[in-house]
């Protein structure tokens, strides 16, 4: 990449230890790597600002350059070809996946194919956020990066090619022949032990790349998907893993911050954290996959942060760090320009403050699931749920902020009311279920109340539709979970004429805006959004079980054609076409999953008639 420019957002693969990714650009660049957890500051970051940002960049140095990449099946494993008449060289970029005993690592080969190829390797990194000033030392095939503000923030480069140290950067200037090598290793230095360069070269590059290859395909075969669109299913499976610590049993809603989903505006929000929504939907993928491990490991989380609530009436928030703690301060990063001048860039997300009801729904859904298919609610964890059910009772009337945390007023949400319903349906089954001790009449009672609420007074008969607030008459594709979460049957009149409207009104061909601006919707910031990718797989699940199954198959594969080279998805879809928004985010990739295993398996019904 060319000082001072920006790749596409959707012309990155990721990689992944279940620590942290690192996104690297078809021309082989990372350009973005927090460094060690997905949470830590960035090392590399000139997908935020291309000139001070710093990054990690391994090119041939010929002209009239293809680029390929690809994965190589069932793993994150990432394969950039550079092919040229002059040559083809390969540059394999993964890291292998971090245990209690292991480093943080990160490992580049580059092997000519056919042909003499000419490189030029270079390290630019830029601590904190590209706030602090570094130090280099050593040579010539091992050199130490050392933050001047933290001094364990530090990590070594090594090489089997000479590393030349240029003021607080290094570069290497190497050909490569027919089946010829070269290797760089990245691994974080706070560790006491460490291998020599020799030894940590040959375990990484030989060991390494076997062990994350295995890992990942023995763990790709563990799903129980073997349906339509399995790769697609599989890709999005391995990039939700990707997004779950490995620590803590957490996922991030997305690995980055500050990606725009309106270039030159100011939506430019930090995903590194974890939403007790996107999270339990991410659980609940992973338990319609068979993944037990992961569902279990976010049950004891969230077991964890129930148990850390102490004072008389708190209650869960909707956003945690990865390891739970509750302050996320918002901060802008203004010596940044932003990607494509598209500033503020913010860490931390102001968003950790604001009440949001729908929460519990989303992970009541995710406990009742948990229970049901896999693994059993003990009474220790729901003598620490059942105080946030009681909150439900006492607060479901409330007005909050939504699941689009938006920056206005509260306001009386449909999709918050709903998944209150769904927080009180679910209690009752868990607790009928395990024959918990619980007040089954009075939660019946307000799940009955909600209910005839939403019925009411969330109606249009104006629009003929239920709409996103009370008494608006504003569409919402939030809505579409009414029938996700059987609130409401698919044929029921009231639904279909819903879906409909939504059609009309937020619906173009498989892409869906989550809300029109243009159309009375407010959510305190400026700036025309792209479509929600999430909202059009959601879309496509409402028409599958309306028995609209051709129309859903069409739409879905349509919208696959949307991901980029790699089959991932950012937030959003610009007018263009383009992905926009944090990248890759969890919520997309989870519905895809659940879309295709619906969609799936209403085809398979709908031929054997």
């Amino acid at each position: 990449m060319s000082p001072g420019t920006y790749q596409p957002i959707g012309n990155y693969g990721i990689i992944g230890n279940l620590h942290t990714v690192a996104l690297v650009s078809m021309a082989g660049s990372i350009d973005f790597m927090c460094f060690t957890r997905f949470d830590s500051p960035s090392v590399f970051a000139s997908l935020l600002d291309a000139e001070k940002g710093g990054f990690f960049d391994i090119s041939p140095q010929i002209d009239d350059v293809e680029t390929k990449q690809l994965y190589l099946p069932d793993t994150p494993v990432l394969l950039t070809r550079f092919l040229s008449d002059q040559g083809v060289a390969e540059l394999t970029d993964f890291m292998p996946v971090k245990t209690a005993e292991t480093n943080c690592v990160l490992v580049r080969n580059v092997v000519v194919t056919r042909g003499k190829v000419p490189f030029r390797m270079r390290c630019l990194p830029r601590f904190d956020y590209a706030r602090a000033e570094h130090r280099v030392e050593g040579g010539p095939h091992e050199v130490t990066f050392t933050s001047l503000a933290n001094s364990q923030s530090s990590f070594r480069l090594m090489s089997n090619v000479p590393l030349v140290i240029d003021g607080k950067d290094v570069y290497a200037e190497f050909t490569l022949g027919e089946k010829e090598h070269a290797h760089f290793v990245i691994e974080s230095s706070s560790d006491e032990v460490k291998r020599s360069v020799d030894d940590a070269l040959h375990h990484y590059t030989t060991t390494g790349f076997d062990n994350t290859v295995n890992y990942w395909k023995t763990w790709v075969g563990k799903s129980k998907y073997t349906g339509r669109w399995r790769e697609m299913v599989n890709r999005s499976a391995m990039t939700l893993k990707l997004l779950t610590s490995f620590q803590f049993g957490s996922t991030v809603a997305a690995p980055t911050f500050g990606l725009p989903s309106v270039i030159g505006g100011h939506r430019n929000w930090d995903y590194r954290y974890t939403w007790i929504r996107d999270a339990a939907f991410v659980m609940y993928a992973f338990l319609r996959l068979g993944y037990q491990e992961e569902a279990s490991a976010f049950m004891q989380w969230i077991e964890k942060e129930l148990g850390a609530i102490d004072e008389v009436g708190e209650t869960l928030q909707l956003m945690y760090t990865l390891d739970g703690e509750r302050e996320l301060p918002e901060q802008e990063l203004n010596h940044l320009e932003g990607y494509r001048q598209s500033a503020p860039v913010r860490i931390g997300n102001g968003a950790y403050s604001q009440f949001q009801l729908d929460i519990y729904g989303e992970l009541m859904d995710s406990i009742y699931l948990h229970d049901k298919y896999h693994g059993a609610v003990t009474y220790s964890f729901w003598q620490k749920m059942e105080p946030q059910i009681e909150y439900v009772c006492d607060n479901w009337q409330r007005a909050d902020h939504g699941i689009w945390e938006v920056r206005g007023e509260e306001c009386e949400f449909l999709q918050s009311r709903l998944m209150c319903w769904v927080a009180l349906d679910r209690a009752i089954k868990v607790v009928d279920h395990r024959a918990f001790p619980a007040p089954v009449e009075r939660w019946r009672q307000v799940r009955d109340d909600i209910y005839r609420d939403i019925y009411t007074n969330f109606w249009s008969e104006e629009k003929q539709a239920f709409v996103q607030s009370k008494g608006s008459n504003t569409l919402d594709a939030a809505v579409l979970l009414m029938p996700l979460v059987r609130f409401i049957h698919p044929h029921e009149p009231r639904w279909l004429s819903t879906l409909e409207a939504i059609e009309q009104e937020l619906v173009s061909d498989s892409l869906v805006y989550r809300y029109r601006l243009d159309s009375g919707a407010q959510d305190g910031l400026e700036g025309e959004e792209g479509t929600f990718s999430m909202c059009s797989f959601w879309y496509v699940e409402c028409l599958s079980r309306a028995g609209q199954v051709e129309k859903a198959r069409l739409l879905f594969e349509k919208m696959l054609g949307y991901a980029n080279h790699l089959g991932l998805f950012a937030e959003q879809l610009g007018r263009r076409g383009e992905h926009l928004g944090n990248f890759p985010q969890a919520f997309t990739h989870l519905g895809l999953i659940s879309a295709a295993f619906d969609l799936n398996r209403r085809l398979d019904s709908f031929q054997e008639y």
